[in-house]
């Protein structure tokens, strides 16, 4: 958490898998939806192949070989929404595609 006591979002991306622009976009679909609510996203280089992983402060909510593959941004969002702000409303995203 920063000093604001919002928390911190981290993407270690690979770099030999060219996935910076991913992460870039990730982060800023994040930014975007948490505004306020989060102290930073931070984008870290990885060195180690095939690396993508998320954490919000220490605590991993997404690995890519773990949870197979990447996220889609609703999946995403919702596990993010789950660690900081449960009670927030994601709008169309909570919305089942039935109605």
């Amino acid at each position: 958490m920063t000093r604001s006591g919002k928390p911190v979002l981290t993407i270690t991306y690979c770099t030999g898998c060219n996935w910076l622009l991913r992460a870039g976009w990730m982060a800023q679909e994040l930014l975007q939806t948490f505004q306020g609510a989060l102290g930073g996203v931070t984008l870290v280089p990885g060195d180690s192949g095939g690396i993508f992983e998320i954490h919000v402060d220490k605590e991993l909510i997404w690995e890519r070989k773990r949870d197979g593959g990447f996220p889609d941004v609703k999946e995403l969002k919702t596990r993010v929404r789950d660690r900081i702000d449960p009670g927030r409303d994601l709008g169309h995203l909570d919305r089942s595609a039935d109605g």
